[in-house]
């Protein structure tokens, strides 16, 4: 009971913060921690928000970017609009939205992705986390051919299975590759952000990403539904507490 007093207040004090501070969420402050700790975006920045409902990491990155940046957001959600930022309405799987996506873009290349990207929860763990997998990949494979050379990826992953497999496969297309926690994390979630920087473009038959993640969990579990249930594995990743902040 006392942890979940602790959690629930913790929950509490960074929505507190967020609205003081004019965000619409408390997962701004989540992509705020993120960049302060890898540096992700650069004044002038143009930059692709996927997931971006309810508006509070295009906010952060409005801000992040300045003036001469470009912000453009993506999700299946509508938002009340942000200054700054060119939010869409769709499916980022959908050819046509990812054409609308482009020519708000109106660049050859984008300097940052960010992905807070989350599917339909059905509340089965395995299945959500899952999709949830499968639509990180989607999100690389349209990104990458339009991320620049040397630009950067940040993106939501639920731990579990298939998250090794992931990073492995999106390793080459990096010079680093890092799982980041941050404090306006829940210690209860299993969420962890994935820091891809500078991208080294990868070409050829075999650089896509979902097609290889789907045929390294066949591999992996010896059947051929990514989807079916699966023993759990260990991961590498260790979620390290955090402080509730000051109010």
């Amino acid at each position: 009971m006392v942890d979940r007093w602790v959690q629930d207040h913790q929950r509490d004090s960074w929505r507190k913060q967020a609205k003081a501070s004019g965000y619409r969420a408390r997962s701004a402050f989540k992509l705020k921690q993120t960049h302060e700790r890898h540096k992700v975006f650069e004044l002038g920045n143009s930059v692709l928000d996927v997931g971006c409902h309810p508006g509070g990491w295009a906010q952060v990155a409005v801000e992040l970017v300045g003036s001469n940046g470009k912000v453009v957001g993506v999700d299946l959600k509508s938002c009340v609009p942000v200054e700054g930022a060119n939010l869409i309405v769709g499916d980022i799987t959908d050819p046509f939205i990812q054409q609308a996506v482009l020519d708000a873009i109106d660049t050859e290349v984008i300097d940052v992705v960010v992905s807070d990207i989350s599917p339909h929860i059905t509340g089965k763990w395995d299945i959500d986390q899952a999709v949830s997998l499968m639509l990180v990949a989607d999100v690389f494979d349209f990104a990458l051919p339009i991320l620049k050379y040397g630009g950067h990826f940040v993106t939501k992953l639920f731990q579990g299975v298939g998250v090794e497999e992931l990073i492995d496969l999106v390793r080459p297309h990096f010079q680093t590759v890092k799982r980041f926690s941050p404090m306006a994390s829940r210690n209860s979630s299993s969420e962890v952000y994935l820091v891809c920087k500078f991208h080294t473009p990868k070409r050829g038959p075999d650089w896509h990403i979902r097609p290889a993640f789907e045929y390294a969990l066949e591999n992996r579990k010896g059947g051929p539904d990514p989807l079916e249930e699966v023993e759990p594995v260990k991961s590498t990743f260790s979620v390290r507490k955090k402080t509730t902040p000051k109010e």
